[in-house]
């Protein structure tokens, strides 16, 4: 599907914000609810000793749904995307720190069902056998572990029917969830996300529709009993009912004080401190969050650091989701997975002096990331597209990327004034951990100056616009856009 910027950045939060979601929780995982206003952050620890800013099973098989719709888009022979998801679930779960009960249940008994068969691969009739069996024996498999994951589903379908979206949610929730309350749980949620990236609203009655008239009425109260409540209400939260309840009332309960970056932040952390499964609360509401907000509104801090299974990073989370929703599998020549990108037909683009309120940072244009080694530089700020291998030699974490348009259209950008003052911040955060900075965009004419005022004003005790006067008289070429120029203060 053909999306618009804003769009495309919705669509890159959707699996960055569930795994920050997923991430913030980890820590808290099973302990009582916390009193408002308690400080959360991606502690890690936690039951399963989870690394700080490390996600959990709920990001992991989510990130196997994803890639393995991908695969089947756009690599020859891939097995169809049930199977891929189903294989790769099984790969995760062989060395996963923490499996759901049910789920792992339902692995085993699809690893024994194919080597019954003569197999050495599982396939999503196993999976859906040992599903249908434990929900036979045990008389119960609504668990909140399809819903979790569910999100990458909403992106996968995006420009179908949401009513085949339904039913793509309900299939992939009973490879290990059989019940239909996780089943219509997975797909009110993913029509909820797929509304949100095409619009920017946040509606999970949106898929009441497409459900049974006297399901639809039961699920209608369940949403109007979350909108009366707090996530701390819903003590039984492992169950998906409760689940989804509670990362809608985190949604709905901080709609009313926050907008914006400033809402998803309240309501994961509303979230988290609802109490017992707190990642996998988190994590189904992040996914709408981000659905809504995009990638953009999603704290520097928390990115930052976000890593997990398996080897990946918010970066390609972003990338992800990004091609999901474009529907033409993995785009290698492209960005964001593309290794450079090429720059060479925009002018001059080797601008590079030092910042003149702190000779610790450096602004430039694109070209000067390759004298980061040179010239000693720690980290990194982009404020433009760059390759994967663009930035040699500085870490990922001490390499900060803003979704950041220069263009004179306010809805070109989802939230600018929010991302450059986040990029001012990662500029003041690497230089208090000691680190060189390069702070750049493409020319170094409009966003690099503009994140420079910023922070200018921070450390010297200026005003904005004060403080990009001194960063014009050493980039003479600097002409922030009208629209930045506003933020910094001129009407």
């Amino acid at each position: 599907m053909k999306l618009n910027s804003v769009q495309n950045d919705r669509a890159a939060g959707v699996l960055v914000t569930l795994a920050a979601g997923d991430a913030l929780g980890a820590g808290y995982e099973f302990g009582a609810p916390l009193p408002d206003g308690t400080p959360v952050s991606m502690k890690g620890g936690g039951p399963f000793g989870f690394a700080p800013a490390e996600w959990t099973d709920d990001t992991s098989m989510a990130v196997a749904i994803a890639e393995a719709f991908l695969d089947s888009l756009a690599a020859p022979g891939s097995p169809p995307p049930l199977d891929g998801t189903v294989r790769a679930w099984a790969a995760w779960a062989a060395d996963a720190k923490d499996v759901g009960a049910q789920t792992s249940a339902v692995i085993a008994a699809a690893r024994r069902a194919a080597t019954a068969a003569g197999r050495s691969d599982v396939n999503a009739a196993d999976f859906s056998s040992a599903a249908a069996s434990f929900h036979a024996r045990t008389g119960r498999s609504a668990g909140n572990g399809s819903l979790m994951r569910t999100a990458p589903l909403a992106l996968a379908y995006l420009d179908r029917d949401p009513e085949e979206l339904m039913a793509g949610a309900a299939a992939v929730s009973a490879l290990t969830h059989t019940d239909p309350d996780a089943q219509e749980a997975c797909g009110l949620w993913c029509v909820a996300i797929r509304q949100a990236v095409l619009t920017g609203e946040l509606d999970v009655r949106a898929g009441l529709v497409f459900l049974p008239a006297g399901r639809a009425v039961l699920w209608l109260e369940r949403i109007e009993a979350a909108e009366r409540s707090r996530p701390r209400d819903f003590a039984r939260n492992g169950w998906v009912v409760e689940a989804f309840q509670g990362a809608w009332s985190a949604i709905h309960f901080t709609s009313g004080s926050a907008a914006g970056p400033a809402h998803l932040r309240a309501a994961l952390e509303e979230a988290v401190w609802g109490g017992r499964d707190t990642d996998t609360v988190a994590a189904i509401a992040g996914g709408l969050l981000g659905a809504a907000y995009g990638y953009s509104a999603v704290p520097f801090e928390w990115r930052r650091h976000l890593h997990g299974w398996p080897g990946l990073r918010a970066r390609d989370l972003m990338m992800l989701g990004m091609e999901l929703a474009a529907g033409g599998g993995r785009l290698v020549d492209s960005w964001p997975r593309a290794v450079t990108h090429d720059y060479s037909t925009l002018g001059r683009t080797d601008a590079l002096v030092r910042h003149p309120h702190d000779d610790g940072v450096w602004l430039g244009g694109v070209r000067s990331v390759a004298r980061a080694a040179e010239l000693g530089i720690d980290a990194v700020v982009s404020l433009c597209r760059l390759g994967k291998e663009d930035v040699p030699g500085v870490a990922a974490a001490d390499h900060a990327t803003f979704w950041v348009i220069d263009s004179f259209d306010a809805g070109a950008n989802a939230h600018p004034g929010f991302v450059l003052r986040e990029a001012a911040a990662a500029v003041e955060r690497y230089r208090a951990e000691g680190k060189t900075v390069l702070l750049h965009c493409v020319r170094a004419e409009s966003r690099t100056p503009t994140v420079a005022a910023l922070y200018g004003a921070k450390v010297a005790g200026l005003s904005p616009l004060r403080a990009l006067e001194d960063v014009r008289r050493v980039l003479p070429g600097a002409r922030p856009n009208p629209l930045f120029m506003q933020l910094l203060g001129r009407p």
